[in-house]
């Protein structure tokens, strides 16, 4: 099965975002215990994004921007550096107690000791992404979207950045652009606004055609039952994540394309990685596979980015998932919490487990 694609379009893929900052420290050392800190630039849906940018195909990425800011300098610097067009507005900061870019202050684990994640989102200026920023009508009718993905980190920031991803897919679905949606659950932000939340992400669900998530995602956005979440021996419910999926699209039956990754954590650098793809009525699973991992932030983003990479190329299905499964095996490799492949080649020499020198 393929998907049909729009043609003619300026962009193959289009992610709406908050741009933010990722501060880990040297050589593995949790944040405690650390001086000094590598700095990067971090979005989970620019992340998805690298994939196709890296590997040649046209993205633009729609965000906002603290007016004036270095912070905001650097990002834009390092989105060109990646290939990606982008645009959206500058807002003032408003003083040294308004808006700034999210900091994402990240310990990567080492061996029994697992990774800590501490998000400094106070005075995000990614919480004010309004849809009334961005010409429409300009982005899908005149220069045209091959795929617009959409994550639920964004449409469950702020009530602003429900209404605009919300308004984004009804756009995207009168020009016939795909739609793909991750799920993307965190408790931290659905706290107090569960119905609110449930509604905007089943109408969302209803209007896409690829939906992404994990056994815990499906689940807690949705409200349909599956497998427990972070259990062990994860490859033995692949049963279970299937008749999540099964129930899920009945629930949504416009959806093509449902993909569930699947990971077993041994220990912080040593995981047991795979995905479930449902592709019409056809499944695809990799039972989970053993992985090093240097960082393990982003694997699921590189997962997401390769599968709309295989699907923008126009690959048969069977191959999705394998590409998929590799360029998320990538992303834990990388200090950066995105992928960044060097061609399709070794993407593919991740997939078929060579890992001798090339030269």
């Amino acid at each position: 099965m393929k998907i049909s694609l729009k043609q003619d379009c300026k962009y193959a893929l289009l992610v709406p975002t908050s741009m933010g900052l990722r501060i880990t420290p040297e050589s593995g050392q949790p944040v405690h215990a650390s001086d000094v800190f590598h700095l990067q630039v971090t979005s989970a849906e620019t992340n998805v994004a690298s994939v196709s940018s890296y590997l040649g195909l046209p993205v633009k990425v729609l965000t906002t921007f603290v007016k004036g800011s270095p912070f905001a300098a650097i990002i834009k610097s390092n989105l060109r550096a990646r290939g990606m067009d982008f645009e959206g507005p500058e807002v003032e900061q408003g003083g040294p107690w308004g808006y700034r870019h999210q900091i994402n202050i990240a310990d990567s684990g080492y061996g029994s000791r697992g990774p800590r994640v501490w998000n400094d989102r106070a005075g995000e200026v990614g919480r004010t992404l309004n849809v009334k920023d961005f010409d429409l009508e300009r982005i899908f009718g005149q220069e045209g979207v091959q795929i617009v993905h959409l994550s639920g980190l964004i449409a469950a920031l702020s009530p602003d950045t429900g209404r605009f991803c919300l308004e984004i897919a009804r756009a995207a679905k009168k020009y016939d652009t795909k739609i793909s949606f991750d799920l993307n659950y965190r408790a931290s932000f659905w706290a107090g606004r569960e119905q609110e939340l449930r509604d905007i992400f089943s109408e969302i669900s209803s209007l896409s055609d690829i939906l992404i998530g994990n056994e815990e995602d499906f689940q807690l956005c949705l409200g349909v039952k599956g497998p427990e979440a972070g259990g062990k021996d994860i490859a033995a419910t692949i049963d279970g994540f299937k008749k999540m999926i099964t129930a899920v699209k009945e629930a949504y039956p416009n959806v093509q394309v449902f993909a569930n990754t699947l990971r077993e954590v041994v220990c912080a650098n040593d995981h047991l990685w795979g995905a479930i793809t449902l592709v019409g009525n056809e499944w695809q699973v990799v039972e989970p596979r053993p992985i090093r991992v240097l960082d393990r932030i982003g694997g699921g983003d590189g997962f997401v980015g390769g599968l709309l990479y295989s699907i923008l190329k126009g690959w048969e299905n069977e191959k999705w998932i394998q590409f998929a499964w590799a360029t998320g095996a990538l992303a834990t490799t990388m200090l950066t919490d995105y992928t960044q492949p060097a061609d399709e080649g070794q993407v593919w020499s991740i997939w078929k487990g060579n890992a001798r020198v090339k030269r």
